[in-house]
């Protein structure tokens, strides 16, 4: 990936064609020691770089993503006892906090 991320600074950086050395400086100036930009450098020759992205957004765009559903179904499940526990928790916290935060973990005379 940062092969990836060197070649697209390139571009960016006004190259049309970065080179292998050109992205081992981008990743030698940032600690990064490079040995295998010359893989991508190869597989990217030739190609634009908003046309591959256009295609890599297509392709991300057709891939279900979970989660959420499940996160909305668990929600009505839980009931009103564990709303009820939720709520003395972040009472208890509250009170913690404030005494913690008069004084700020210092006095000022001690």
């Amino acid at each position: 990936m940062r092969y990836v991320a060197a070649y697209m600074l390139a571009v960016l950086g006004g190259q049309e064609a970065p080179k292998a050395a050109d992205i081992e400086k981008i990743l030698s100036s940032v600690g990064i020691e490079a040995d295998a930009e010359s893989a991508v450098v190869e597989q990217l020759a030739g190609k634009n770089l908003e046309e591959l992205i256009a295609q890599g957004r297509e392709k991300l765009s057709s891939m279900p993503v979970g989660g959420a559903v499940a996160a909305t179904a668990a929600a009505p499940a839980a009931g009103a006892d564990a709303g009820k526990k939720e709520e003395k928790k972040e009472e208890k916290k509250k009170e913690e906090s404030e005494s913690e935060d008069d004084d700020m973990g210092f006095g000022l005379f001690e």
